[in-house]
């Protein structure tokens, strides 16, 4: 059974920074692509950052200079180091797992993030 457990989420005042974890089990951690993601309220979820196996990175536009993606493949979990935080950036964050052959597609259940003085 697959499980993404988030967890790191919370309240912080504008500037500050908060580091998120999701640790998975039941997949093979180093052959899938990670990812963040978040939901704002009544917005579509949105991509945050993505790490391959191999570690190359990709942001949203919104998030590059703030936000670092980084993995640990030993202890099969994927972290989410944001700074600088904005209010804009209250979210709930999903961890995602994919990859493409055979396709598969994971998600963990969220953690939320509020941004707010």
């Amino acid at each position: 059974q697959v499980q993404l457990v988030e967890s790191g989420g919370g309240l912080v005042q504008p500037g500050g920074s908060l580091r998120l974890s999701c640790a998975a089990s039941g997949i093979i951690f180093n052959m899938y692509t990670m990812g963040w993601y978040r939901q704002a309220p009544g917005k579509q979820r949105e991509l945050v950052a993505t790490i391959t196996s191999s570690g190359s990175t990709n942001y949203e536009d919104s998030v590059k200079g703030r936000f670092t993606i980084s993995r640990d493949n030993a202890k099969n979990t994927v972290y989410l180091q944001m700074n600088s935080l904005k209010p804009e950036d209250t979210a709930v964050y999903h961890c995602n797992s994919k990859r493409f052959i055979p396709v598969r597609d994971y998600w963990g259940q969220g953690t939320q993030v509020t941004v707010s003085s």
